[in-house]
């Protein structure tokens, strides 16, 4: 069959099924020719795929029938639907995917910032370096403290949310680059690590665990779960596997963006218990508890729900109805 004649002759019907396709509102005759070229347009399509089963042409055939469809069944499901499959499917087992270079990530960010807690902790020479003795008294006494508790809470919760959702999302998208996760990982290890040495240097090291756990233990999980994912697509494209680089890179692309924006209700949380609890007068024990049931529920979430969708072949990726053709095939 040549394509080319066929399409001259029968484009002017494909362009009426997408005109009524696309309409708002439909008379009795529009509704009746609609399903009329729907089941013409559908023979074709069949004939088209007999010659060339992935072509253009015939992926525009099909989306023009999936709008027709629409109209007269109605769509295929639902918002909440959706919404499901993404917190009980999708985004557990993207989490999951990621749990042993999550791991990975947490002993590299530990090893950074020992090194320098220990560093700024044991050499009088760093902190002198850092600040006078006054200055890094304040720091300790004042600044670090005041920091948790200087502006309203809800204010803070929303401001440590949005810039941690930020650094997640860049984690993610910008791991292709190889060196972003690295810098990101390294920079927040030495912040963290220079800090508690500072506190270790003035005997106060306890204050900080009891400041920085509470929020720390799921806000810094969640950094590095968005790095584990930066990662991933790195590696992807690296190593492509059977797959074309390119297939690989927008295959796990979409997979772990599911982690970016799962990330953003991760982060919620942590901010909340960093604006709340962490400056709270609640006994510090019960501060830590808070923190500890909060990166509990996490791991459970990604362990249970994760390893059964895994099981299942979910990936966090989209379905192929969704994520459409992955090559032009002749």
């Amino acid at each position: 069959m040549d394509i080319d004649a066929f399409s001259a002759v029968n484009s002017g019907k494909w362009s009426r099924l997408d005109e009524l396709g696309r309409r708002r509102r439909l008379s009795g005759a529009e509704a009746d020719e609609l399903l009329r070229l729907y089941q013409t347009v559908s023979s074709h399509l069949s004939l088209i795929r007999s010659v060339a089963p992935e072509s253009a042409l015939s992926a525009s055939l099909s989306a023009a029938l999936a709008q027709a469809r629409t109209r007269f069944t109605g769509a295929r499901s639902n918002f909440m639907e959706y919404l499901a499959r993404f917190f009980v499917i999708a985004l557990p087992a993207a989490f999951y995917r990621l749990r042993w270079l999550t791991i990975w990530c947490g002993l590299f960010f530990v090893l950074v910032g020992g090194a320098y807690a220990l560093w700024i902790g044991l050499s009088p020479e760093a902190l002198r370096a850092i600040g006078s003795s006054a200055k890094v008294q304040q720091y300790v006494d004042e600044d670090f403290i005041d920091y948790y508790s200087a502006n309203p809470a809800a204010s803070f919760a929303g401001a440590v949310w949005t810039n941690n959702a930020w650094i997640s999302a860049q984690a993610v998208a910008l791991g292709i680059t190889g060196f972003w996760v690295p810098m990101i990982l390294f920079a927040n290890a030495q912040g963290v690590g220079v800090a508690a040495g500072i506190f270790a240097a003035t005997g106060k090291l306890d204050v900080f665990f009891s400041y920085i756990l509470p929020h720390g233990l799921m806000e810094l999980t969640a950094v590095f779960v968005a790095c584990a994912g930066g990662l991933h697509i790195f590696w992807a494209m690296v190593r492509p596997g059977p797959r074309t680089r390119l297939q690989a890179v927008a295959d796990e692309g979409r997979s772990l963006i599911t982690v970016a924006l799962g990330l953003v209700f991760v982060l919620l949380i942590s901010g909340l218990v960093e604006a709340f609890v962490t400056p709270s007068p609640l006994p510090v024990w019960a501060k830590l508890l808070i923190g500890a049931v909060v990166l509990a529920a996490y791991w459970t979430y990604t362990l249970v729900l994760g390893r059964r969708a895994v099981r299942a072949g979910a990936t966090g990726d989209l379905d192929s109805n969704d994520a459409g053709y992955s090559r032009i095939a002749a």
